[in-house]
C-alpha cells in the first residue's frame, strides 16, 4: 500500500466544516472511481507538528504507483465532475505540502535480503 500525503492550512475565513466536506466529497468521488483505496483527514492536536507541516493532514491510501497515477491522470484532465470536487478542495487551502510514503516492510523483500 502506498500513501499520499497532503499537509496544508486553511485559507483564512474558510470553515473547517466546510473543508472537511469538500475534501470527503472529492475523496469519495475518487475511491467510487476506484481511483483510490481510501483516505483520512485528521487535524493537528495541541499545535503539535514538525515546522513547516499544516493544520491538517490527508492521507490517501492506493494499491500501487500504478494506481496513484491512475487518479493524477483524472485529475490532470481537468473534466467535470472530477475537476469541480478539485477545485472545491484546492481553492480552501494554502501552504500546502506533500509526501509519498509507502508500507514497510512490504512483499518487494527478498527472502534472506537485509536491504530492501
Amino acid at each position: 500500500m502506498d500513501i499520499y500525503h497532503a499537509w496544508c492550512d486553511l485559507k483564512p475565513g474558510v470553515s473547517d466544516v466546510t473543508f472537511s466536506e469538500h475534501v470527503a466529497a472529492y475523496m469519495g468521488h475518487l475511491k467510487a472511481a476506484g481511483r483510490i483505496e481510501g483516505w483520512r483527514l485528521t487535524r493537528r492536536k495541541l499545535g503539535l507538528a514538525p515546522p513547516g507541516f499544516g493544520e491538517f493532514h490527508l492521507m490517501i491510501e492506493v494499491k500501487d504507483m500504478a494506481q496513484l497515477e491512475a487518479a493524477f491522470q483524472q485529475v490532470a484532465g481537468r473534466q467535470e465532475p472530477t475537476e469541480g470536487f478539485h477545485f472545491g478542495v484546492n481553492s480552501l487551502v494554502q501552504n500546502a505540502v506533500f509526501g509519498l510514503y509507502r508500507d514497510f516492510p512490504d512483499s518487494f523483500r527478498h527472502r534472506g535480503d537485509e536491504r530492501f
